[in-house]
């Protein structure tokens, strides 16, 4: 038996019957929230609904709760990209790297790391870079005393 009530598992065709009987027995100032609590659906959907069985909406109201259910969707879009590049930039993560290291190659024995240090890094890359022609090729290793 499922717990939650049947009247918020309706098809809008359900809910569209049920509210023809539910309206008029139900009096109270807000019509369309009452209508979304009572069946489980946005308010969006509540005021489509509503105006379907013939009920008037304020316009400044319906504009009102359509902006906000636009500012709500869009946040959550901007949570989930903010979520989805944070794990992105956790995936990312090299743990053969940190602030001084380029690469760890490995561990003293007293837990002290060694490898490649950034500065070492950065002097290799450069040096490359030097030995480049303008035409991106590589002539670092040629013999300059060669005629050709």
């Amino acid at each position: 038996m499922a717990s939650t009530p049947r009247r918020k598992r309706f098809t809008r065709k359900q809910r569209l019957e049920s509210a023809k009987e539910w309206i008029p027995a139900n009096h109270g100032k807000n019509l369309v929230r009452r209508y979304r609590k009572w069946y489980g659906v946005d308010f969006v959907c509540a005021i489509k609904e509503l105006e379907m069985l013939g009920y008037e909406i304020d316009p400044e109201y319906k504009n009102q709760i359509l902006r906000q259910e636009e500012a709500k969707q869009k946040a959550a879009e901007k949570r989930k990209a903010q979520e989805t590049r944070k794990k992105a930039e956790d995936e990312y993560f090299n743990p053969d790297q940190d602030e001084n290291f380029y690469y760890i190659a490995g561990y003293t024995s007293g837990g002290a790391p060694f490898g490649v240090t950034w500065e070492e890094y950065e002097r290799d890359i450069k040096e490359q870079e030097d030995g480049e022609d303008e035409n991106g090729e590589d002539n670092s290793n040629l013999d300059p005393d060669l005629p050709f």
